[in-house]
């Protein structure tokens, strides 16, 4: 008989009326709009708008996003280097090869272009490694644009007679070897390039400059000698990269056999 009466009045009186009013209306109070809408709202900011990982749409914005970026990171200072280098090969062959291939003031402005082109050579590759913009794109572009600027000039040298095809020959084939040489072994590791490489970059650059331009009396003899000079550093740099090939290929060997051995174990 206690219990009735209790939940009667609770429930009919007005007190108890206005108190679980009072109840219920904290709680909707609380609950709902603090805790719930509140925290609703919260996560809407805090995981759509700033980014938390976890939710299907910021992780893909973020996809969105880094894709954009990558995108965007083609277009450097070092990758348009890369490409003037590109557009200037067959600007270069065009100048070359006007007129006949003769003309004074033509080899000079194809000089000028391939200057040019040696270059930025020297710059791409240094902006992009101090500055962080080294990418896929520049990675295949750059040595293809190098060797197409020197295959370009070396060929039209021996065409038009100025230079033997077997200089041609000798410098094409090493470019080429080693390039390939070092795909072959990049399951092992990189081939850094070495100083007397660099060099042989600089001193094939000025002899073929030299032999581009039409140079007469004791600085056509000069150039003959730097390229002599250019054509030896081509030879030993290629026999000192086919060494370093080979170590490295045997210790990757060594390495993952030892690796092998060790999990077997």
């Amino acid at each position: 008989m206690t219990g009735v009466p209790a939940s009667a009045a609770g429930g009919s009186s007005p007190a108890g009326a206005a108190g679980r009013a009072s109840a219920v209306g904290s709680s909707k109070a609380g609950g709902s709009k603090a805790g719930g809408s509140k925290a609703v709202g919260g996560s809407r900011t805090g995981s759509a708008e700033s980014g938390v990982p976890g939710g299907s749409k910021p992780a893909r914005g973020g996809k969105i996003a880094a894709a954009a970026v990558n995108q965007a990171s083609v277009w450097n200072v070092a990758n348009l280097l890369t490409m003037l280098r590109l557009v200037l090969v067959p600007a270069f062959v065009a100048l070359m090869l006007a007129d006949g291939g003769y003309d004074p003031a033509w080899r000079s402005l194809a000089w000028a272009a391939f200057a040019i082109a040696m270059i930025t050579d020297l710059f791409d590759g240094h902006l992009a490694r101090t500055y962080n913009l080294v990418t896929d794109f520049g990675k295949i572009a750059d040595p293809i644009a190098d060797k197409a600027i020197m295959g370009a000039a070396l060929i039209c040298l021996s065409s038009l007679g100025d230079l033997p095809w077997w200089v041609t020959g000798v410098i094409l084939g090493r470019e080429l070897g080693i390039t390939l040489l070092r795909f072959i072994v990049i399951r092992y590791g990189v081939i850094p390039a070495s100083r007397g490489g660099k060099l042989k970059t600089l001193t094939q650059g000025v002899a073929v400059g030299m032999y581009i331009l039409a140079l007469t009396g004791w600085l056509a003899t000069l150039r003959w000698w730097v390229m002599a000079a250019a054509v030896v550093l081509t030879v030993v740099t290629g026999l000192d990269y086919v060494r370093q090939a080979i170590v490295l290929r045997r210790q990757g060997i060594a390495e993952r056999k030892a690796a092998l051995e060790e999990t077997e174990a």
